[in-house]
């Protein structure tokens, strides 16, 4: 085995799929990539890392929700695009193409283009490690798309991208909590 350098160690575990992640101000919505999402439990609880330095972060914390889109390998440089740019100078909808679709519980939009989408409400913010938790409100797929894979940022610029689903929840069965 060869050393790598601690402040490297972060790329060799990734926390989840890349996700888009909608707010809206009170007056215009906008959209930002996150490549740190994870799920908290068995229960419709997530939490993304962002801060100050991102334009969302205003709408995050007044207006306590979000939509949480999770876009598939096509949609990569639309990913990437999004993440490169500001939305308190650009409105990142218009500038990628992305179609809205109105939420039922926030005022943030679903994004018609991703795999899936979850509407949250935040109920806690953990300022010291810019983590925000957010509780889900509502669950939607788009059942019929093709396309499934999803992107995993490695955090230097790379990422991983999903491949062969194993089925192994028979053997699991016993393991997992009902309803699961």
């Amino acid at each position: 085995m060869q050393e790598l350098a601690l402040s490297r160690a972060f790329t060799l575990i990734e926390p989840g799929p890349v996700t888009l992640v909608t707010t809206h101000d009170g007056g215009k919505d906008n959209v930002m990539t996150i490549t740190w999402t994870m799920v908290m439990d068995f229960a419709p609880i997530f939490a993304i890392t962002t801060g100050p330095w991102n334009h969302s972060w205003a709408a995050l914390c007044d207006r306590r929700e979000c939509v949480i889109g999770i876009p598939t390998v096509d949609l990569i440089d639309t990913v990437v695009g999004i993440g490169t740019c500001s939305g308190a100078d650009t409105d990142k909808f218009a500038r990628f193409g992305l179609t809205r679709a109105k939420a039922r519980h926030v005022g943030a939009p679903l994004i018609r283009d991703c795999l899936a989408n979850i509407e949250c409400r935040v109920i806690d913010i953990v300022e010291r490690h810019s983590i925000v938790v957010l509780e889900g409100a509502a669950a939607w797929i788009d059942a019929a798309r093709e396309e499934r894979r999803t992107l995993h940022a490695v955090g230097d610029g790379t990422f991983v991208v999903d491949g062969d689903r194993l089925d192994r929840r028979e053997m699991m069965r016993s393991k997992l909590p009902d309803g699961v």
